[in-house]
């Protein structure tokens, strides 16, 4: 399946390295990348929206017609957050986003970047875990085509893109390290826009897309 495809989170280390292998995917033919601010890329195959309220879609409703696939790269680290905070700039923001995409496009392969270690259950105790967890069961429950959470673990940034975060600049070789001792730690950045690529063309048996996964999906 030729997929068109939405991109948020473009301008981030995770949105920007799978807009990077969908722009340069045969199974990929447009990107409409939606973003606060400009990404910075030009490309025959790419639209971009501004647009600054990720809880108020209304405006841009209308221009999200005609797509079959979505990769939420959205996020925020939770480090020194509260949970009523992390909770809204994660489950709310998402799953706004989402519903108002099923409305428009139902039959839509919705693709979502959760992390290792996400909590199913909802009721760990480890905060950021349950909200992603939340947030997986709830996207499950939207009338989508399919979608996909995906755990990433520690990731190995694409070179020569432009948002890779300061610790994998300087601290990239412990990606090596941790994979020689537990294979299953991590992936590359590139092994996870393909993995989403392929998810969303081919389809993949699980909902739930983990590290070996991910690897695995990346060669289909």
């Amino acid at each position: 399946m030729k997929l068109r495809a939405i991109i948020t989170g473009a301008t981030g280390m995770v949105g920007e390295g799978v807009l990077h292998e969908c722009l340069h995917h045969n199974a990929v033919e447009e990107v409409l990348v939606i973003n606060r601010k400009p990404c910075g890329v030009v490309h025959p195959k790419l639209k971009e929206i501004i647009h600054a309220d990720f809880y108020d879609m209304v405006a841009i409703i209308e221009k999200l017609k005609g797509y079959n696939a979505c990769f939420f790269c959205l996020g925020v680290s939770s480090v020194g957050m509260k949970e009523e905070e992390f909770f809204k700039k994660t489950y709310t923001l998402a799953m706004h986003f989402a519903e108002t995409l099923s409305k428009v496009s139902p039959d839509l392969i919705f693709c979502y970047i959760s992390g290792a270690g996400t909590d199913s259950t909802e009721k760990g105790r480890t905060m950021w875990a349950r909200v992603k967890g939340k947030t997986e069961n709830d996207l499950g429950k939207l009338p989508f085509k399919k979608v996909y959470n995906f755990r990433p673990g520690m990731l190995y940034p694409t070179k020569g893109l432009k948002n890779t975060l300061t610790y994998y600049k300087y601290f990239g070789w412990l990606y090596w390290v941790l994979k020689a001792v537990a294979p299953g730690s991590g992936s590359t950045l590139k092994q996870l826009g393909l993995a989403m690529i392929n998810a969303a063309s081919k389809g993949f048996e699980k909902q739930i897309v983990e590290v070996k996964d991910i690897i695995t999906l990346s060669k289909k």
